[in-house]
C-alpha cells in the first residue's frame, strides 16, 4: 500500500468515481463525502436513462454527476476510482491517464479506510457477506459503538428520506464493518480486527485459489468468527489466531442454536441461541426466513462478541433487523394470494438458500433468473443448473433470459440456452425467452393463486422495478 497516500491525505483530495452507481462504489462514496472529501462521479447506468431514482437521490446528497465522456476528469490532483473490471478505453481513464492522475480501485480505497481505522471488522465469504455486514452493522449501532459501514446493498434499518440508498453509514472512526471480496483477489488487501469467514464454495474463482485466499486471510486477522458447519470453512481454522466458532449443526460451536428449538414461519423465525463460553441461553426472533439466515445471524452475533458485544445485547439488537433490499424482499402479494419476491441471489449457494427457504413452505415456485454475465455464467453455469433442478420440484419452473449486458468487449459466444439444457437434463422443467419484458409477460400468464414468484439476478437495480411490474400485473 506504500504507493498511495496516507489516510489525511487521501481527503484532501478531490474523488472522481467511474461507476458510481455501482453497489461496490456507491457506499464508498457515501463514506468519504460523509467523511469531508470532495466526490464527483459518472456512470454509464446514468447515461443510458437506466435508474434515474438512484442518480436523483446521489445528486441530492450533494454529488457532482457527469456524463461519461470524460469531462469529469480535469486536475492531475483527482484520484480516479473504478472497478479492476473498467475497460482502459472508457473516457475518463483515457484523460485520467492523460493527466496523469493516481488511480485506485474500490478495494484498495476501501482497504485504506478500513486499515487506519481503530478496529476493522470484515465479513468474508462466498456467499451472505451483505447480510451478514448490515446485521453486523445494527448491533454495533444498537450497542452505542457508531460504527461506519460499508456494504454491497441497502440495509433497511438506515433508510431515510434524505439517504434512501443506505448501502453506507458514515460514523466513527473507531469501528469499521464491511464486507470483503473474494472474487478479484482483493481480500489479501485487509488486516482485520476481526475476520469473519461464513463460507467457501465455487463463484468466481477455483477452490484452491479460495482456499488459499481464505486461510491467508484468517492468518492475518487479530481473531477470527468461523463457520463450523462448513466443512471447508473448518477447515482453515489452523490458519486462525484466535477464533470464535459458530454454527446451528455443530455441537462443539461456541455459538450455536440449542437442539429443538427452531420455530418456522415463510417470514420470520426464532431459535434459542447458547453462548456455551458460559452455558447462557438467549431468545433470538429474526423477521427474516431460511436456515442460512439463521446462520447469517449467528455469525453476526459470533464476530460482534468478538469485536466485545455481549451475546445478549447483539440477540435483543438483531430482533430489530428489517433486513437488506433484495435479500428475499417480498415486493407483495396479489389479491389472488401469489406472492413475488426479489433476490440478490446471483451464485449457486445463494441461488439454493432462496429456492430451498422457499421450499420449505407449500405453494409453488417460479423461478426468474437473469445471469449476471456471460463470463459468471460460462464459470458456473453447470453448478447453477444442478441448484435449479435439484431444489426444485416437478410443477416449479424456472425461467431465464440472456444474460444482463451493459456494453465492452466480453465473449457472448455462450449463453443461456445452454443452461436451460442442463436444467432440463438433470430432470427440471426450465424455459429461455431472451427478452426480460417477454419473459414478465410469460411468467404474469403462468402463475396461479398461491404460488411464489422469485426474481432474481445481480448487477441490475432495475430487476427490483422488474419485480414491481410483474406484481402490478397481477394485481
Amino acid at each position: 500500500m506504500s504507493e498511495f497516500p496516507t489516510y489525511d491525505e487521501l481527503l484532501a483530495r478531490p474523488f472522481f468515481f467511474c461507476g458510481i452507481g455501482g453497489s461496490g462504489m456507491l457506499p464508498l462514496a457515501q463514506i468519504l463525502k460523509g467523511r469531508g472529501a470532495q466526490v464527483s462521479g459518472s456512470d454509464r447506468s446514468r447515461d443510458q436513462g437506466r435508474s434515474p431514482e438512484k442518480f436523483a437521490a446521489l445528486e441530492a446528497q450533494g454529488f457532482t454527476l457527469f456524463p461519461q465522456d470524460g469531462s469529469g476528469i480535469t486536475s492531475k490532483e483527482q484520484i480516479l476510482v473504478a472497478s479492476a473490471a473498467v475497460e482502459d478505453t472508457v473516457p475518463e481513464m483515457v484523460r485520467a491517464r492523460e493527466l496523469d492522475c493516481l488511480r485506485m480501485t474500490r478495494a484498495e480505497l476501501n482497504s485504506i479506510l478500513f486499515n487506519t481505522s481503530g478496529a476493522g471488522v470484515a465479513i468474508a465469504g462466498t456467499s451472505g457477506k451483505s447480510t451478514v455486514t448490515g446485521m453486523l452493522g445494527w448491533i454495533m449501532h444498537f450497542a452505542g459503538r457508531d460504527p461506519t459501514i460499508m456494504n454491497g446493498a441497502v440495509m433497511k434499518n438506515f433508510i431515510s428520506e434524505d439517504r434512501p440508498i443506505a448501502s453506507a453509514v458514515v460514523g466513527g472512526r473507531s469501528i469499521f464493518v464491511s464486507e470483503v471480496d473474494e472474487s478479484d483477489g482483493s481480500i489479501a488487501l485487509y488486516r482485520p480486527a476481526v475476520g469473519v469467514l461464513l463460507n467457501v464454495s465455487l463463484d468466481h474463482k477455483s477452490m484452491e485459489e479460495l482456499r488459499q485466499l481464505f486461510g491467508d486471510y484468517l492468518g492475518r486477522s487479530r481473531i477470527a468468527a468461523l463457520n463450523a458447519d462448513d466443512a471447508e470453512a473448518l477447515a482453515l481454522l489452523p490458519h486462525a489466531k484466535e477464533v470464535i466458532t459458530f454454527g446451528i449443526e455443530q455441537e462443539k460451536a461456541q455459538i450455536g442454536i440449542v437442539p429443538g428449538s427452531i420455530a418456522e414461519s415463510p417470514i420470520r423465525q426464532a431459535a434459542l441461541v447458547v453462548d456455551r463460553h458460559d452455558g447462557n441461553e438467549h431468545a433470538l426472533t429474526l423477521n427474516m426466513p431460511g436456515r442460512h439466515n439463521l446462520s447469517n445471524a449467528l455469525a453476526a452475533i459470533a464476530s460482534a462478541a468478538a469485536a466485545g458485544v455481549p451475546v445478549a445485547l447483539a440477540v435483543e439488537a438483531l430482533g430489530s433487523f428489517a433486513g437488506l433490499a433484495r435479500r428475499f424482499d417480498i415486493v407483495g402479494t396479489s389479491p389472488s394470494g401469489i406472492t413475488v419476491i426479489d433476490d440478490f441471489g446471483h451464485n449457486p449457494e445463494k441461488c439454493a438458500a432462496t429456492l430451498r427457504t422457499l421450499k420449505s413452505s407449500p405453494g409453488r415456485v417460479i423461478a426468474f433468473f437473469q445471469p449476471h454475465g456471460y463470463g459468471p455464467l460460462r464459470q458456473m453455469g453447470h453448478e447453477l443448473a444442478e441448484v435449479f433442478a435439484r431444489e426444485l420440484g416437478p410443477d416449479d419452473i424456472t425461467i431465464m433470459c440472456d444474460p444482463v449486458y451493459f456494453g465492452g468487449t466480453v465473449d457472448r459466444s455462450e449463453g443461456t440456452e445452454r443452461i436451460i439444457g442442463l436444467i432440463e437434463e438433470a430432470g427440471g422443467k426450465a424455459e429461455h425467452i431472451a427478452s426480460r419484458e417477454d419473459c414478465g409477460a410469460r411468467i404474469v400468464e403462468l402463475a396461479r393463486p398461491g404460488d411464489r414468484i422469485a426474481i432474481m439476478g445481480a448487477r441490475d437495480d432495475t430487476l427490483t422495478t422488474f419485480a414491481r411490474q410483474i406484481l402490478e400485473s397481477l394485481n
